[in-house]
């Protein structure tokens, strides 16, 4: 019998979905997107589409002080070695969110 999942409802904090085993849709080949974007993105879209899971998933790829490696070893970016060589947890990362009533500041490096 297949085990059950659970719906992340609420939830935008990417560890803490896959850590969880909850239901994902696997956006991880974002990543390679955006590193082959250019200099600068500008991400729009509309309320309740999963941005701040997105950048979630970003901040988690790249500091340097996090082994991401069993966040995202089964995920589509995985095949992708060469990024993972060069990108996976070598970045300091800044992030940002004005969700929820309050405003955040992490500085992950």
């Amino acid at each position: 019998m297949k085990e059950l999942k659970n719906l992340p409802l609420g939830e935008s904090n990417f560890k803490t979905i896959i850590e969880n085993n909850m239901y994902f849709i696997d956006k991880s080949m974002l990543i390679k997107d955006i590193l082959s974007a250019g200099r600068v993105i500008l991400i729009t879209r509309p309320r309740r589409f999963e941005k701040t899971l997105n950048i979630s998933m970003l901040e988690h790829f790249f500091p340097m002080k996090e082994n991401s490696v069993n966040l995202f070893k089964d995920l589509k970016i995985w095949n992708e070695k060469e990024i993972l060589e060069k990108y996976l947890n070598k970045y300091p990362v800044i992030f940002i969110s004005f969700q929820g009533s309050g405003r955040n500041l992490q500085l992950s490096s």
